[in-house]
Formats: structure tokens, C-alpha cells, sequence
């Protein structure tokens, strides 16, 4: 049976992806999700016969990370309305994704900001791609109420989305 694909180019990006040295591969990976037990997984699972393929691995991989492991990923993060200090892919991404936060918000969000983390002892993290600053302000509100038990597992779903479009990024599609 022949496999006959939609999208040439995503099926060649994904070519790549899964013919790429696995040295070059973890670190670009690690830019998506820097849970090193994700990056075994991805980089396992190939070949990907598709996008869909990946991005669904990607998604059962992320799913039930532990407590530890969703702070260290949070760990390299922004605070939702500023800019990562370090360089690199990441932080692009990350400026990318915060896009709709603008400066008039920029207090609301510390004050916000620091609110969660005197509740929660991390970082709020919320998946803002497509999110105005005041809905991710609307989000944290609502998540204040959370046991931390149940914010952790928010957290770790949040970044699974993120860990989504990050993947689309790096493969082009």
C-alpha cells in the first residue's frame, strides 16, 4: 500500500526530524520541553510516519510528568510578561508566544505573578499563544483557588501544549 501525503514539505521536515543525528536532536528538543525523560521518549519513537504521529508521542510523553519534573521545566521559563535573560531558540519562542501581552499590563501581571508564586511556590506558566494579557490574567486568577496538587498537574498539561507548538516550530510545519 502506498502512503500519500497531504503536505510534501511537512512530510520532508519530518523526514529530517527523524533522520537527524540524535546529538543535534536532544538539545533542540530539550528547547521544547527540558524534561530530559520527554526527550528519551521523542527521540525513541522514531521514525514518525507524520506530524500527527509526533505531536501525538509528544503528548503521551508529556502527559503525568512528576511533580519534579514539571518544576525544573518551569524552571527555564519566563515569567508570563518578561523577556527570557538568556538567548537562543527558546527565548525567541518565548517572545513569540507572550505576544499578546503588552506594556500597559505589565504591572497587573508582577503584581499577578507575584501573588502565584507566594501561593504556589513556582512560576505561573500558561500556554499564551493567542492569549491577550488579559485573559492570561483572567487564567491565573482562576487558577488561584487550585490546590497545589491539583495546580502542578495544570502546570504539567500547559506544558504539554506548549511542548505542541514548540515541536511545529522546530519542524518547520
Amino acid at each position: 500500500m502506498e502512503v500519500r501525503f497531504r503536505d510534501t514539505e511537512t512530510w520532508r521536515a519530518v523526514d529530517s526530524f527523524n533522520s537527524a543525528p540524535e546529538a543535534e536532536l536532544r538539545p533542540l528538543l530539550s528547547e521544547c520541553l527540558a524534561v530530559p525523560r520527554w526527550v528519551d521518549a521523542i527521540v525513541a519513537g522514531r521514525p514518525y510516519a507524520s506530524m500527527d504521529a509526533l505531536l501525538a508521542a509528544s503528548s503521551v510523553a508529556a502527559q503525568g510528568l512528576s511533580d519534579e519534573e514539571v518544576l525544573g521545566a518551569i524552571a527555564g521559563h519566563p515569567r508570563i510578561g518578561e523577556r527570557q535573560k538568556t538567548g537562543g531558540v527558546s527565548a525567541k519562542w518565548s517572545r513569540s508566544e507572550q505576544s499578546g501581552v503588552d506594556s500597559s499590563q505589565a504591572d497587573r501581571l508582577a503584581a499577578a505573578n507575584a501573588a502565584y508564586e507566594d501561593r504556589f511556590g513556582h512560576i505561573y506558566l500558561v500556554c499564551a499563544t493567542g492569549l491577550s494579557g488579559a485573559e492570561m490574567l483572567d487564567n491565573l486568577s482562576s487558577r488561584m483557588d487550585n490546590p497545589p496538587d491539583v495546580e502542578v498537574r495544570v502546570v504539567n498539561d500547559e506544558l504539554a501544549k506548549i511542548a505542541a507548538l514548540r515541536l511545529q516550530k522546530l519542524i518547520g510545519s
